[in-house]
């Protein structure tokens, strides 16, 4: 059983129907903790280091083989807690970012929360040197994006996201910081490639929890 850490309910579908697509046998079990988001957003994600690390642990206890978090801003405190439980537990950003350096050095991070920015930035700074690539990454603030997203147009905040996209230049990638952002890959036009983290993260996340 693969366990996925959530700030919002709203990936809970997203999963489930990649997992029926994808990987049809593999268990999944859903924790949503919004409060984690709101707090990291005010305090920074350490401030929630102890309750993601409960959070784990909880998954764990559970029967949990493997722990995927989805939330970029709390990714990195999330990876964190994998001494402590024993199993892997993965963001699922990385898997984007790792993708993001091969596919070139200019590299532009598209993120529709502040919070997200600087762990996205961080993160695929961390997978260029791990690969020995340098790499120039830029980052959009979609203005906006966030407040429609949380009124519930979904629709308006992707397409304001694929918008922005279309308006970025001088690149070689964009990356879309945030799993719910993914659906605007599909109605951006640019003409680099566009990732987004879901897919791949799921993929990942199988894979540590034993289902190829």
């Amino acid at each position: 059983m693969l366990a996925l850490l959530h700030t919002s309910p709203v990936h809970v579908p997203v999963f489930d129907a990649l997992r029926d697509e994808d990987r049809p046998g593999l268990e999944l079990r859903h924790l949503v903790a919004e409060d984690l988001l709101r707090r990291a957003r005010l305090a920074g994600p350490e401030a929630v280091a102890e309750d993601v690390r409960a959070r784990v642990r909880e998954a764990v206890d559970g029967g949990a083989r493997a722990v995927l978090c989805t939330c970029s801003t709390i990714g990195g405190v999330a990876e964190a807690a994998a001494a402590e439980v024993g199993v892997p537990v993965l963001r699922v950003d990385r898997p984007m970012a790792r993708a993001a350096v091969a596919a070139g050095p200019r590299v532009v991070v598209l993120a529709a929360l502040e919070s997200t920015v600087r762990p996205t930035v961080v993160l695929v700074e961390e997978e260029a040197r791990r690969a020995g690539r340098a790499v120039e990454v830029r980052t959009v603030l979609v203005e906006d994006a966030w407040a429609r997203f949380e009124a519930g147009d979904r629709e308006g905040y992707v397409r304001r996201v694929a918008d922005a996209a279309d308006e970025v230049t001088g690149a070689d990638v964009i990356v879309l910081a945030q799993a719910s952002m993914a659906p605007a890959g599909r109605l951006s036009t640019a003409g680099v490639p566009v990732l987004s983290s879901p897919r791949p993260g799921l993929a990942a996340g199988a894979a540590a929890a034993g289902v190829p």
